[in-house]
């Protein structure tokens, strides 16, 4: 957070970001996740891109956990995403499936969305179905997969999980523009770039696919959505809330007065460990 900072203009951070890009070691970032080599086998698969199954080496496996990082959709894997995804599929019994989906502003969500959709559904039919989750952008995308899915009368996930979910990318709730001046880790600025390299144009931002808060929330599986109300996203996340109640879909929202950002991915935290064991109950 000490490095947070609002960008400066959209050319400049994009030739930034294209810059880091092109430095990245894409590689699954295990590295805060305690004696991972001995613990996970690590496969990947090619969906256009690289797509990490991770297998536990000392217990059985029930279901799948399919687990979607966030990152403003131009951030990679980071190794908290690796061991956030780790903990609770030991907790819940599970193998965990994540996607390294291509990111902005070289790429746009229609470099993925296709394959996340078919891919996710393979392992919701699978033995033991399959949770899908993600943090932030990760979390949007995750919805945005489970409508697609639903829509294409593809096998469902069994629940859903979002941390601080971005699922309306066009910023159509004004209240945003407050949260912004106390919200400490994201940036107004820098919200609107990188939702406009990921949608590619102006009008796809309200696409579902894009803006999942915008589209059709009938018939999704049963979720379980965390935010604070320091960020950034706590508007979008409340928009969720109001038009999944109209739509009855069964959705279970935890707001937590002045936590930041993704607060639930946090380690070393009460709150993300009260997070924590709030997430293992809801998936049961």
């Amino acid at each position: 957070m000490r490095r947070s900072r609002e960008l400066d203009d959209e050319p400049t951070e994009r030739a930034r970001v294209e810059r880091w890009h092109a430095g990245l070691d894409r590689g699954l970032p295990t590295r805060v996740v305690p004696r991972f080599a001995k613990r996970w086998e690590v496969t990947v698969t090619d969906l256009g891109f690289p797509c990490h199954v991770l297998t536990p080496r000392n217990r059985p496996v029930t279901r799948t956990l399919y687990y979607v990082h966030g990152g403003g959709f131009m951030a990679p894997i980071d190794p908290w995403h690796v061991r956030y995804a780790t903990r609770l599929a030991d907790a819940i019994g599970a193998r965990v499936v994540m996607p390294d989906y291509p990111l902005a502003p070289e790429h746009t969500w229609k470099d993925s969305h296709d394959a996340l959709v078919d891919d996710a559904a393979r392992w919701a039919a699978s033995d033991g179905g399959a949770v899908l989750a993600g943090d932030s952008a990760g979390g949007g995308l995750a919805l945005a997969v489970a409508m697609s899915m639903r829509d294409r009368g593809l096998a469902q996930a069994s629940s859903l999980v979002l941390h601080a979910p971005w699922v309306d990318l066009t910023t159509s709730t004004p209240e945003t523009f407050a949260v912004d001046a106390i919200d400490q880790w994201l940036f107004i600025g820098k919200l609107q770039a990188y939702a406009g390299w990921w949608a590619g144009s102006d009008d796809d931002l309200g696409r579902p696919e894009v803006s999942p808060a915008l589209g059709d929330l009938t018939g999704l599986p049963r979720a379980l959505m965390l935010y604070g109300t320091r960020d950034l996203l706590a508007p979008g996340c409340r928009l969720l809330v109001r038009r999944a109640a109209e739509a009855g879909w069964d959705l279970t929202a935890v707001e937590e007065p002045d936590l930041i950002h993704v607060y639930g991915l946090l380690p070393f935290v009460p709150e993300g460990a009260r997070a924590f064991r709030q997430v293992r109950e809801f998936v049961g």
